[in-house]
């Protein structure tokens, strides 16, 4: 498999590591969500990193940032399914996704402040 250009980006990069954290953490849910929220939660995770791997291999500058727009309303569902499971009592080790979350939101910020300068 050869590199792409979201490879380099730190935001793709923690957003692959929250996903996969996501992925572990769902694992302890309750089987009868897996259907539920389980699978909202896994969606959203995979849906912050695919979209910004997607607009990195579009053409412009504007779809980009239109894809760092989505990645960013994925984080958004999923901290929100994060404190569903946390205040429904789900086990895991929510401050730390949590943590992991927050730190996605502020690359990807940074990564849509820094594209709109340049534009």
């Amino acid at each position: 498999m050869t590199a792409r250009s979201h490879h380099d980006l730190l935001a793709w990069q923690e957003a692959m590591s929250l996903a996969k954290a996501v992925y572990s953490l769902t694992s302890t849910f309750p089987r009868e969500e897996n259907y539920g929220l389980t699978g909202q939660m896994r969606r959203a995770a995979v849906s912050v990193p695919s979209n910004i791997a997607e607009g990195a291999a579009r053409a412009t500058r504007k779809e980009f940032l239109h894809f760092l727009s989505i990645a960013r309303g994925s984080l958004s569902e999923l901290d929100t399914q994060l404190i569903l499971a946390r205040d429904l009592g789900y086990p895991g080790d929510f401050n730390a996704t949590s943590n992991q979350t927050a730190t996605v939101f502020k690359l990807l910020g940074g990564l849509i402040n820094s594209l709109g300068k340049q534009a």
